[in-house]
């Protein structure tokens, strides 16, 4: 901005050069790039405030509430061993390694009951399910390959499935660990396994937040300004030939919605750069 301001106003001073609109439009170009990264990652920002979604579900009765416990490291569900004890979907907020995720528990899929209250609760699970990032699918190790439901899951597009094996404490031999990425042995009674589950999820989050520096944009407000930004500046970089004037325009909407976000910034500030940059008026 100053640069073509001091072009506009100062150019029959000997000190201020002919070249500054491309200088000025090279900037613009480079401040556009980077407005554009920005928004680029905006989604991720946005995700990072509001934290990723990943719900426990399976079959009544295999764990689900004593892993959720597990894991916020509180009673926060009541655990039974009576089959649909968690009617509603609970929730709690966990920060692993600094990353936010909101942690579901669900109601027990049993599709033979006929409970209009179960019934319910397996309708809130499904939609839970179906905006979760991940699935931890439980299952009683007592029961490995008798359960086929998690196949038929309606999972939100590009999340994933875990399957999640519990009660080990309760057989006689504990099986050999699975060498799939998506198949954990637990026991959400004894903690066995569960630092192995942690690891993977804290990775998962790793995976999903990006491993890049911090995301600027966090709100959707943030992001509209800046597309708004961005715009100005990409007219002001097609202006060539059309006038200073009208570059000068496009720059000042570019500035006042940056300042919007940031702090307006004052024309007394413009000119201290024209005066520092170049010797006017000396």
């Amino acid at each position: 901005m100053a640069l073509v301001e001091a072009g506009i106003d100062f150019s029959d001073e000997g000190d201020v050069p002919s070249d500054l609109v491309p200088r000025a439009i090279e900037i613009a170009r480079a401040v556009e790039g980077e407005i554009s990264a920005a928004l680029a990652g905006a989604g991720r920002g946005e995700r990072l405030r509001e934290g990723l979604w990943a719900a426990i579900a399976g079959p009544p009765n295999v764990g689900k509430s004593t892993l959720l416990n597990r894991l916020a490291r509180r009673e926060a569900a009541i655990v039974s061993p009576h089959a649909g004890t968690t009617r509603d979907v609970i929730e709690v907020h966990l920060d692993l390694e600094g990353y936010p995720v909101n942690l579901l528990d669900t109601a027990g899929f049993n599709e033979a009951s006929q409970d209009p209250i179960e019934r319910e609760g397996m309708r809130r699970a499904r939609g839970v399910m179906g905006r979760a990032d991940l699935v931890l699918w439980m299952t009683d190790a007592r029961e490995m390959g008798t359960d086929s439901k998690a196949e038929d899951l309606e999972l939100n597009p590009g999340a994933r499935r875990w399957t999640v094996v519990n009660k080990i404490d309760l057989l006689e031999r504990r099986p050999s660990a699975s060498p799939a990425p998506d198949r954990f042995l637990i026991s959400a009674a004894t903690g066995a396994g569960v630092e192995e589950l942690i690891a993977a999820m804290v990775g998962f989050s790793m995976e999903a937040f990006g491993r890049s520096e911090p995301a600027l944009v966090t709100r959707e407000r943030q992001r509209e300004r800046l597309r708004e930004v961005s715009a100005a500046l990409r007219d002001a970089m097609a202006r060539t030939g059309q006038g200073d004037e009208l570059l000068a325009e496009d720059l000042r909407h570019a500035l006042a919605g940056l300042g919007r976000l940031t702090g307006r910034l004052d024309v007394e500030e413009i000119l201290d750069v024209i005066f520092r940059e170049f010797c006017v008026g000396k």
